[in-house]
């Protein structure tokens, strides 16, 4: 797929409208992480530093079309303005004469930042009358929000019909190593697949064992995929009711001659608490009042060589209650191991989700990654073969 980007665009003087990611964590009015304003400047320094007008939009949290004073974007502005290294503007709606207004005392290479999108329901709604409202602000349109663009929102979709769209310089920089991890991977690829629930995920799973070579199943859900082949499984968390649906997964990665690789030896404890007494056992071992909260040591040793004799890895999820020491030792082993293979150039390694990033940022390995993408719903859509709005309204050939 051809996706248009702003190579070949005379951007002098031009007002760029910006779909940015803006939905940062937040407490007391302060930003507590600001990896998403981090991620907009590649975009905001190629736009300035061609002579454009900047004019950024975004969404936080969920006001449901209110104007709520505690979700308002202004807290955004003083933090991106260090940053960037110049003064950022703010209005205080994202359409009408305030915005107009501001837009309008624009100066080529200025910042702008607009109010909260969703303080309109037509945003969500994904309402053109909306669309036309913000597309009167802009000569052309940018979407560098992957993280967003699962949504059919206005300032995503519609818009993207309205106005000359463009991907940013995130929104490239994502597309490419999904493209490089799914869509024309070097082979073998392999996937790491972890998390507490299968419910979640079946989707994910039926599609992951058609594309790749090598799937790894940890973390909660794995233990429904071992009580769906007969081991006991305690008082481990586990959906005994998708049984079913796990042995249909097994039944259709064995069709597409898609190796499965599930817990061989596990880590067991009475509950997830920090410090608590860890065992090691092998399957079906573990006392009726015992959990499942980590992958074994022989189980993680296979992991490590099943990524040796890969190409390619996309993980999702941990492999355990990694949060929770001493229960995190699976996940850190096999992140610092791909990790590894990463920087020595023998794997392209992509990984995604929020429990994943948080996972690997635990095992100070999130920067050895070939990619890491911080979008949470839009990487698991993109994972499950889904179409995503926001993407498709780019593609050159719309």
């Amino acid at each position: 797929m051809s996706f248009r980007t702003l190579d070949q665009v005379d951007l002098r003087g031009k007002r760029v409208l910006v779909r940015e990611d803006f939905n940062v964590p937040m407490q007391d009015g302060k930003i507590t992480d600001d990896t998403r304003l981090r991620m907009a400047i590649p975009t905001i320094a190629l736009l300035r530093k061609a002579g454009a007008k900047v004019i950024l939009i975004s969404h936080f949290d969920r006001p449901k079309g209110k104007r709520v004073p505690s979700m308002s974007l202004k807290p955004v502005v003083e933090p991106l303005s260090k940053l960037i290294g110049t003064e950022v503007g703010f209005a205080g709606d994202c359409i009408g004469e305030v915005a107009e207004r501001a837009v309008g005392f624009l100066k080529p290479g200025g910042v702008l930042l607009l109010e909260n999108l969703r303080y309109h329901a037509g945003e969500e709604a994904n309402d053109v009358n909306f669309a036309k409202q913000l597309a009167v602000l802009g000569d052309l349109y940018v979407n560098d929000a992957f993280s967003a663009s699962h949504r059919a929102h206005a300032s995503i979709e519609a818009i993207a019909h309205l106005l000359p769209a463009y991907a940013g310089e995130d929104m490239r920089r994502e597309l490419a190593a999904l493209d490089a991890a799914l869509g024309h991977p070097q082979r073998p690829v392999m996937g790491i697949v972890g998390g507490s629930k299968v419910s979640t995920k079946i989707e994910l799973l039926n599609h992951l064992v058609s594309k790749l070579d090598k799937l790894a199943i940890g973390g909660g859900m794995a233990n429904t995929f071992l009580y769906a082949q007969g081991w006991e499984v305690g008082a481990s968390y586990c959906e005994k009711d998708l049984a079913d649906e796990a042995r249909g997964i097994v039944r259709n990665a064995g069709r597409n001659h898609c190796e499965l690789l599930l817990p061989i030896d596990i880590v067991v404890g009475e509950n997830a608490q920090p410090g608590a007494a860890a065992r090691v056992r092998g399957l079906g071992e573990l006392d009726e009042h015992e959990r499942i909260l980590d992958a074994g040591p022989e189980t993680v040793e296979r992991l490590n060589h099943a990524m040796d004799s890969s190409k390619t890895l996309i993980w999702n999820g941990p492999l355990g209650v990694f949060e929770v020491p001493p229960f995190d030792k699976g996940t850190l082993a096999a992140a610092r191991h791909a990790a590894e293979l990463a920087k020595a150039g023998k794997l392209v390694a992509v990984a995604g989700g929020g429990d994943t990033l948080s996972a690997l940022n635990a095992a100070g390995v999130c920067g050895d990654f070939t990619f890491v993408s911080t979008a949470g719903g839009a990487f698991l859509e993109w994972m499950e073969g889904k179409t995503l709005p926001g993407v498709a309204a780019l593609l050159a050939s719309r």
